[in-house]
């Protein structure tokens, strides 16, 4: 009897990994907000999630991205590919929170380094959520075709969000220095990162005997 039990705990748990990754995904933009305005009060509102690493929140930015790093480390899948991406996800999130980016132009290297950690981070989970979580078995249940649609949806959400970004940069970014539109893309690209992960977790259509697929 232990030996049914201990797998069935060990896949919870895993699950349970999974969702609170895809929270803290979710969560992250509006607890760094919240803690600017109600306990740090601070006067003027960070334009990008990137900048909240220069306020009383920093501690929070960092080690979320840490904790998401820690996971994505763990990660494993059913292949190699799948173990090499959650990896490379992970050293880009360490990157993301090791190498702060400026307040203002011009970019430093560490700013320049920090926007190749972001855009490549959210690529990877593009990656994740286009081939490696849509990957299914023959026969698929009708609620895994479900997830499936979910998945490619949120792929599709975080790979809008970088372009709609950098069209930002490029185009509008001088003539409005004071918008928080990239702030509110980058939550829509984490919201649609944490509900891939729910997803994956067992939150939205799970099978009847959730299993990690």
């Amino acid at each position: 009897m232990k030996q049914t039990r201990e797998p069935i705990d060990q896949t919870y748990s895993y699950l349970a990994l999974r969702k609170a990754v895809g929270w803290i995904g979710i969560l992250l933009p509006f607890v760094l907000l919240g803690g600017v305005l109600f306990i740090f009060k601070e006067e003027k509102i960070p334009l990008n999630i990137s900048q909240y690493y220069y306020t009383g929140m920093r501690d929070v930015f960092v080690g979320a991205m840490c904790a998401i790093a820690l996971f994505l480390f763990y990660y494993r899948g059913y292949t190699k590919w799948d173990n090499i991406a959650g990896n490379l996800a992970g050293l880009l999130a360490l990157g993301i929170a090791f190498f702060p980016t400026d307040k203002s132009k011009p970019y430093d290297l560490s700013a320049k380094m920090h926007f190749i950690c972001a855009s490549l981070f959210f690529i990877v989970l593009s990656i994740f959520s286009f081939f490696i979580f849509t990957r299914k078995k023959p026969n698929p249940t009708k609620r895994k075709l479900a997830r499936n649609r979910i998945y490619i949806i949120c792929g599709s959400v975080m790979m809008l969000c970088m372009i709609t970004i950098l069209v930002f940069f490029i185009y509008f970014e001088d003539d409005h220095p004071d918008s928080t539109f990239v702030f509110w893309t980058e939550t829509a690209a984490l919201a649609a990162f944490g509900v891939s992960w729910l997803t994956k977790g067992g939150t939205l259509y799970p099978d009847k005997i959730q299993a990690l697929s």
